[in-house]
């Protein structure tokens, strides 16, 4: 039976106190010593709904662990990280093991399926109690109300727990337009942006900061306290799937991009605020410079190819965020091939098992002192069915796992050796035994636990969710997708496009009132913008295709495989939406809006149609808009278009925009000189 008693001996815990102050750095003492004096004194609200409530110098605090004094724990007035200290000292080692798991809240239809309702609070109750877990991935999307009463039930069943520790919710992006189970979730009332490539067409850090305190306001609304993002990944293999998540190509622009979003989200430029949302920045670091764009989830995508100059490329691309002091970052899934440290080359395992990059570089010469937090199922066996799947036994998401480097080693050696180069807490994981059987076997020591531990509670400390980790269900449904805050997303929506080709055929003057030929838009959406809408090129005045870069599906039976874009990035015949132009461009002018999610290859387009206007997620109505001159595209390109598959093939997966004759380079605008 797990250890229930609320105190270790006296000794043991000054002792324990004593190595999470030393820890947790030197500006502890100060802080600490200044606690008497810079300790507010006015009274904060407190949301508890199970704890007693108790009174001490004219002040009101929970009674966290019901044992009707004031704990340093459940003093508001002290520090995050002294109450942090304090509490650790009272955990079990299962509830210290619980702290280390990052699981999925569990919904009462299934896990990935989408079709969830609210979440299956008996399993939460199991998880959180019997297990302890403290942090969970919500992929519920459902009305902001409803969702921000589902969490407040979720904070409901902590506080019954022994200590009340509050549940840390993260989530995926949930503002952009891409979907990809397991990389972004999308609905539920927020509002709508462009993916990040989006804002770096405009490249405005102030407009990233502005959309990301707009998207913590929402977060925070319906209980959200963590998000999965950004991606300060940089874009330099052309045909990897997740390009659109990242500030595109170049690392100065992406770090500048990326602090703006980080001090958006987390509500200051100073660190985490208590109205703040923590910001998990990812993938430290390299993911982007994946062979042929295999994406580091699947076996085939293990591995990741740079050198050291393209490595401290990738690196100086996260400067941004370290500066305003990100409080998460997130570890790479490939093995870095090519890169030393030190003089020592990269241990031959995934970046989250990599002690030269996590303690060494990330820790020693970054001096980065927050929570890293893994990427997900990094310590789960990958069996035949995540090596080779096939259609009769595909990889379902019980077979994901990404132990790259690390598959011969047990569970028990894979979380000993994460913890020992640096990893604070396991994504997509719930269950402790393996770290509780590290510790019993000499693997892993509980002073190391604490460290991580003290740094996961602070983040709940400096956040007040042990204060109040509950939201007013009724203020969410006014705060997400406000008109104010969708008024400057549509906005964004429109200014990030960009006008790669426009002849005078498709003048935004020729173009108004007349009759239309339709492809992947919604015609009521091109009725309200003044367009008579045709079933056949034949009875048009000029066509509108929308699209998206092309590509493959090489992998169908990986679980993200079958989900990602692969392979080649040019237009062929047989490819729908070509088929498409080439039957319209017999009859009438045609307007092709891509959505470049990667970048892609316009060769034998570009001379057949008369207007290219590129998106990086835009509704119809910004296109429309775009389209018909009501609005302007302002955006620059954020990675380089190659000319060919050849090229591209030639090209290195870790250096930027580096194809020999590329159609359009990096930065390109309308007004710049073209090739074509």
């Amino acid at each position: 039976m797990p250890d229930t008693s609320p105190a270790r001996k006296p000794s043991k815990a000054k002792m324990t106190a004593l190595f999470i102050a030393t820890s947790l750095g030197a500006t502890m003492v100060a802080e600490n010593a200044q606690a008497s004096s810079d300790a507010p004194t006015q009274q904060i609200i407190l949301g508890s709904k199970h704890k007693p409530v108790i009174k001490q110098d004219g002040l009101s605090f929970r009674d966290l662990d019901g044992d009707g004094k004031l704990s340093p724990f459940e003093d508001w007035r002290l520090p995050a990280n002294r109450r942090s200290a304090d509490l650790v000292t009272r955990m079990t080692l299962e509830e210290k093991a619980g702290a280390l798991l990052h699981g999925t809240l569990p919904g009462n239809v299934g896990r990935f399926n989408g079709t969830d309702t609210a979440y299956d609070l008996a399993a939460v109750d199991k998880s959180l109690n019997s297990q302890h877990v403290t942090s969970y991935i919500s992929r519920l999307n459902i009305a902001p109300q409803l969702l921000a009463e589902q969490n407040n039930a979720v904070q409901e069943v902590a506080e019954k727990s022994r200590l009340s520790i509050p549940v840390t919710i993260s989530t995926d992006p949930r503002n952009h337009f891409q979907y990809v189970l397991g990389a972004s979730e999308v609905g539920g009332g927020f509002s709508q942006w462009p993916e990040l490539l989006g804002f770096a067409a405009i490249g405005d850090r102030d407009l990233v900061r502005r959309f990301a305190d707009m998207a913590r306001q929402e977060y925070r609304a319906v209980g959200i306290h963590m998000t999965l993002s950004p991606q300060a990944d940089l874009a330099t293999e052309p045909q990897w799937p997740r390009q659109a998540g990242t500030f595109g190509s170049d690392s100065a622009l992406t770090s500048a991009l990326a602090g703006g979003y980080v001090e958006g989200f987390q509500g200051g430029a100073n660190g985490l605020t208590p109205n703040g949302v923590i910001s998990v920045i990812k993938h430290f670091a390299g993911y982007g410079a994946q062979p042929d764009g295999w994406d580091g989830h699947n076996h085939y995508g293990r591995f990741a190819d740079l050198d050291n100059t393209s490595f401290a490329n990738h690196v100086a691309a996260f400067d941004g965020a370290f500066k305003v002091k990100v409080a998460g970052v997130m570890p790479a899934y490939p093995i870095l091939r090519g890169v030393t440290v030190n003089g020592k080359p990269l241990e031959p395992v995934g970046a989250g098992y990599s002690k030269l990059l996590l303690t060494d570089v990330l820790r020693g010469q970054l001096g980065y002192k927050g929570i890293i937090l893994s990427d997900w199922a990094i310590t789960r066996d990958c069996t035949e069915e995540c090596i080779n799947p096939t259609a009769e036994k595909p990889q379902l998401p019980q077979y994901i796992a990404t132990s790259w480097g690390v598959e011969h080693l047990s569970e028990t050696e894979r979380y000993a050796l994460a913890m020992d180069a640096g990893m604070d807490q396991f994504g997509g994981v719930d269950d402790p035994k393996p770290i509780l059987d590290a510790v019993a076997a000499g693997k892993l020591t509980e002073d190391r636990i604490n460290a991580s531990v003290a740094r996961i509670m602070t983040s709940k400390f400096e956040l007040g969710l042990f204060d109040n980790p509950y939201v007013d269900p009724a203020k969410a449904a006014t705060i997400l997708g406000n008109a104010d805050f969708a008024r400057v997303a549509a906005d964004t929506q429109r200014r990030s496009q960009i006008e790669l080709k426009r002849s005078a055929k498709v003048s935004a003057s020729n173009l108004t009132g007349k009759k239309v030929y339709l492809y992947g838009v919604d015609a009521k959406a091109a009725e309200a913008a003044g367009l008579t809408v045709v079933s056949s090129p034949k009875q048009a005045d000029f066509a509108i295709i929308r699209t998206e870069t092309a590509s493959e599906m090489l992998h169908p039976h990986h679980f993200f495989g079958q989900r990602q874009k692969e392979g080649r990035l040019d237009y062929r015949k047989g490819d729908a939406p070509y088929d498409e132009m080439l039957k319209a461009a017999k009859h009438v002018p045609v307007v092709v809006s891509i959505f470049l999610d990667r970048p892609a290859i316009l060769t034998n387009i570009i001379g057949k149609v008369d207007g290219i206007i590129a998106n990086f997620g835009a509704s119809d109505d910004a296109v429309l808009d775009v389209v018909l001159g009501k609005a302007q595209a302002q955006g620059r390109l954020p990675f380089e278009l190659p000319s060919s598959m050849q090229e591209v093939k030639l090209q290195k997966p870790g250096m930027p925009d580096d194809t020999k004759n590329p159609l359009f380079p990096r930065g390109w605008a309308a007004g710049d000189p073209v090739r074509y």
